[in-house]
């Protein structure tokens, strides 16, 4: 047990704390860049985990997004001390007029259709009315067939009912002969 805490290397500060550390021993006034801020991180503490470059790079844009460091022309500096807040994405949110004093805003109705009242008495359903054109509303429905087609023969509608279904397939060349016409 005592071995491992004698062997333990020395604790390092948070990545966050690491990165503000270097950049103002770096003191550059255009900012340090990534590389700059692993280095200097690598030559004062040393022994670094394996993944360095990865949570660098990660506490590098987690720290940008939440407008602890700003990133101008590929280096990152610390927001100095009367620049204005960091806007997130979006349309920025309308100002909220206040109120004149002695009004009472009523509360919030809520989202979707009210529920029913189960004490209400049940109400007597529609009565149908039938439409005065006496056809029934809708598509019709299918009818059968007739046997002998509409005014047709009955050898028309057999060959109809033996021609399959779809695009008839393509005429072979063999089948077709040239026909000269001359004149």
């Amino acid at each position: 047990m005592a071995t491992e805490e004698v062997n333990k290397p020395p604790s390092l500060p948070s990545y966050p704390q690491l990165i503000i550390n270097a950049i103002e021993a770096l003191n550059d006034k255009n900012g340090s860049n990534k590389t700059t801020i692993s280095k200097y991180i690598e030559s004062k503490y040393g022994d670094l985990p394996a993944g360095h470059t990865n949570l660098l790079s990660y506490h590098l844009n987690r720290m940008k997004e939440t407008g602890e460091l700003i990133f101008w022309k590929n280096n990152y500096m610390k927001p100095g001390p009367n620049a204005p807040p960091r806007r997130g994405r979006g349309r920025p949110p309308k100002p909220k007029v206040p109120l004149p004093p002695g009004m009472v805003l009523s509360p919030a109705r809520p989202r979707g259709r009210p529920p029913k009242d189960p004490n209400a008495p049940p109400r007597s359903p529609k009565p149908k009315v039938a439409s005065g054109t006496g056809k029934p509303r809708g598509r019709p429905r299918k009818m059968a067939r007739p046997e002998g087609g509409i005014g047709g023969s009955s050898t028309t509608m057999m060959a109809a009912a033996v021609r399959p279904r779809g695009r008839p397939p393509k005429v072979k060349a063999s089948a077709l002969t040239e026909v000269s016409v001359g004149h």
